[in-house]
């Protein structure tokens, strides 16, 4: 399981992530009302939203370190993947707006064409927020939080579009102020694409999903170890960032309780050295072996008829 210094860590992450999106939404919407940049104030829309979607993130990080108690026997983990089931809601209502505003310029024909001061504040916010993005993914990845990495997908998202804005900032100022409403609408599909991959992510594992793969490779490599004669009813479903399996294995009959309990231990040890997963169940059954088995019940041949008497 994550550690509380692991969640604290996950903490700072996204108090950067609403530092940075405070900051940058406030440049941004600003100076696209002194610019009249369709693209710009799009994107500055799409920070303020995240500073909303980040405290989620922060919120759900600090309710998942608190211990188990008599409610929450496995912990509050699970908040972590519920703030960033928020955030995605939070960023495809966002997403939708924007599109909604960039279609209404489009239709209405109404450009304009934005200044360079427009154009080197996308720049410089694309370059800002993806250094945020790097800081915060490899974060996700050294303490394993689902919730860090929903955001940090959301932070190079937001630079991309950052970006994507800036070139259709610069575009409008070469005689092609339709870039700029386009781009503001791409922002929008941008928007709405990440936050369903983050929701189809969340929900997979809120609702105990499992991959495949992982649970058929793991059961060939139980199916290998020594001492196991069969394998029945292996399911995996996730805690937070961490597997748990449930499985029942079976042995030779005539082992011990100590010879099968030191079998399920072995098996605990590789697949936590093999596949990081610590939390396993496994339950042990006598394997039937031929001679135990009842013999098979054969059909008595009929009875011949008795000769008819005349």
């Amino acid at each position: 399981m994550q550690t509380y210094h692991q969640m604290k860590q996950g903490e700072r992450g996204a108090m950067i992530s609403i530092t940075v999106y405070l900051v940058l939404s406030i440049i941004k919407l600003l100076v696209s009302g002194w610019s009249g940049s369709s693209a710009l104030f799009a994107d500055g829309l799409n920070n303020a939203t995240d500073v909303l979607s980040s405290v989620a993130v922060l919120v759900g990080l600090k309710i998942a370190r608190k211990p188990p108690d008599h409610n929450h026997h496995y912990g509050h983990y699970r908040a972590e993947l519920i703030a960033s089931l928020v955030a995605s809601f939070i960023m495809v209502t966002v997403g939708v707006q924007v599109l909604i505003s960039a279609t209404q310029t489009l239709l209405n024909g109404t450009y304009s064409e934005p200044s360079a001061l427009a154009f080197w504040t996308a720049l410089l916010s694309g370059a800002v927020m993806y250094l945020t993005y790097l800081f915060n993914h490899n974060l996700a990845k050294k303490i394993n939080s689902s919730g860090l990495k929903a955001a940090s997908l959301d932070n190079r998202s937001d630079s991309f579009i950052s970006f994507a804005a800036a070139i259709g900032i610069l575009a409008s100022t070469f005689g092609m102020p339709i870039l700029d409403p386009l781009l503001a609408a791409f922002v929008g599909v941008i928007i709405i694409v990440t936050a369903f991959s983050i929701f189809k992510t969340t929900s997979h594992t809120l609702t105990d999903g499992f991959d495949r793969d992982t649970v058929m490779t793991v059961k060939d490599a139980v199916s290998r170890a020594d001492g196991v004669l069969g394998i029945r009813d292996i399911r995996g479903r996730k805690l937070a960032n961490q597997s748990i399996l449930d499985m029942i294995i079976y042995v030779d009959p005539t082992l011990t309780v100590k010879d099968a309990h030191d079998i399920t231990d072995r098996i605990e040890i590789m697949l936590k050295h093999r596949f990081g997963i610590q939390h396993v169940t496994i339950h042990v059954e006598p394997s039937v072996i031929e001679e135990d088995k009842p013999p098979k019940q054969t059909k008595a041949p009929q009875e011949q008829a008795a000769p008819e008497q005349d």
